[in-house]
């Protein structure tokens, strides 16, 4: 045997490492496209961009994300296993629908979770906590566009520190389970808000509603800030619920809430 191989015949005679290199960064791409295309699909179903009940076809999205179908099928099958897209049978997926049974459920649980999480945080929240919160109001409200007719336009980073704020409420409760959870339905209710805001004949002070809270938690008056919240909640789900056909209305543009 021949101990003082070289690098070239190295790789002659030893092709096995080689390979399963290969084989792990091609693993680690395809998990790479597929949290890529995830995160894209997700915001899109989230945002009504793919509509309720719209069917998902492969060569569609292939061409409408500039993935193979591999990574594609593994990012549907996250989205399924959230409920965000349903599988039909073995014929491929659809965008959930949405629902006013789900709505009045997810709107249930939002206040009994948020509610219990806010008082939690005003007993243990410190001077950091509130500094978080003032940063996150500050960002979320200098983030928010607006159209010529003055109504607030969705974004990406509208979206992501709207999400932010609500997180920097409860983010003091000191229990990560209620945190993670709270953080789930808040995604989960996402698409509704997006169709609470499209209500023509109900509008909001959403700015106004995001300070008031504010003002009550940095007061640390747990009864009114926990009032104050869940009036914004329910009132999300009083206007969808008034929507005539809160389906249909899931194909205009949204505004941020």
């Amino acid at each position: 045997m021949d101990l003082a191989c070289g690098s070239l015949e190295r790789e002659e005679c030893c092709p096995v490492p080689r390979l399963a290199v290969q084989s792990v960064e091609s693993s680690e791409n395809t998990a790479t496209l597929a949290t890529a295309v995830y995160e894209r699909l997700r915001a899109d179903v989230i945002s009504a961009a793919l509509l309720p009940g719209e069917k998902l076809r492969m060569e569609s999205l292939r061409e409408r994300y500039g993935v193979g179908a591999s990574p594609l099928r593994e990012a549907l099958n996250r989205l399924a296993s959230e409920g965000l897209v349903t599988q039909i049978d073995q014929r491929g997926f659809r965008v959930a629908d949405v629902s006013l049974d789900e709505l009045q459920e997810l709107t249930q649980a939002r206040l009994w979770v948020t509610e219990k999480a806010l008082r939690e945080s005003i007993a243990r929240g410190d001077a950091a906590w509130e500094e978080r919160i003032v940063v996150a109001f500050h960002r979320m409200t200098r983030s928010v566009r607006r159209s010529e007719s003055g109504a607030p336009i969705i974004d990406a980073a509208a979206e992501i520190h709207h999400r932010e704020f609500h997180s920097a409420l409860i983010a003091a409760c000191g229990s990560r389970w209620i945190i993670n959870f709270a953080g789930m339905l808040f995604e989960r209710a996402r698409r509704y808000q997006l169709l609470s805001v499209m209500s023509p004949t109900q509008p909001r002070d959403i700015d106004g509603e995001h300070r008031s809270i504010m003002e009550a938690v940095l007061a640390r008056d747990a009864d009114l800030a926990a009032k104050l919240h869940n009036e914004h909640i329910s009132r999300t789900a009083e206007i969808t619920l008034a929507l005539k056909d809160f389906k249909t209305e899931a194909g205009r543009e949204p505004a941020s809430s």
